[in-house]
């Protein structure tokens, strides 16, 4: 009944165009498991609704630890798996911005939920990054060996996403990902990323979902 039930979605997608171009496996991906029904629920309102306005757009499933990558007509152009906050949660903390890393306490670790309008920009060491929220200083960046205790690389190719929550609150993509897909996508251009909730009923974070 499941398989069935996806096979009409895709079917439909299809005929929408949300999936034109796209290489099968990827669309399989979306639909069939590696996104939480949520994720596929967001994209499906998007794209309805034109909420990315012409953008390309990013859905960042924290259930799954996963992310999607979109481009301005709704295309799926590709998925990885993530590294996203030790903490569970749906918000900042107050002035974790002006934090240094070593002030921040595991409880305030959280990657908050919400829509951002995201730029590429700079961060520590003037390394290329996908700025989310500057002035929370959530961006999502190349994954790199903090240290060998926290494992970050071994974790991102685990199959459980419990173990991709490390990271201070930031999102982490294999290098690969960030260099074939993120960056050129954002190249010259903006782009909306959607994180979805965790705690909070979806409908509270976007309101274009009801």
């Amino acid at each position: 009944m499941q398989s069935r039930k996806l096979r009409g979605w895709a079917a439909a997608a299809l005929a929408a165009g949300l999936f034109a171009a796209v290489p099968l496996h990827a669309e399989e991906r979306l639909l069939a498991g590696a996104a939480s029904d949520e994720a596929r629920q967001i994209v499906g309102r998007v794209t309805a609704t034109g909420d990315n306005h012409g953008m390309p757009f990013v859905v960042v499933d924290k259930k799954a630890a996963m992310v999607f990558v979109f481009d301005a007509r709704g295309a799926l152009v590709g998925d990885s798996s993530v590294l996203l906050g030790l903490a569970r949660g749906d918000d900042s903390a107050p002035g974790i911005g002006d934090k240094k890393l070593s002030e921040i306490r595991p409880e305030e670790r959280t990657t908050p939920a919400g829509r951002f309008v995201a730029s590429l920009g700079y961060g520590l060491g003037k390394q290329d990054i996908l700025w989310v929220d500057y002035d929370t200083s959530l961006a999502l960046h190349r994954v790199s060996s903090v240290s060998t205790k926290e494992g970050r690389l071994q974790r991102m190719v685990s199959t459980s996403p419990l173990d991709r929550r490390i990271t201070f609150g930031c999102i982490n993509v294999p290098a690969a990902f960030y260099d074939r897909v993120i960056h050129p996508m954002f190249t010259a251009t903006n782009g909306v990323v959607y994180i979805l909730p965790e705690t909070k009923p979806v409908a509270e974070v976007f309101d274009f979902h009801a």
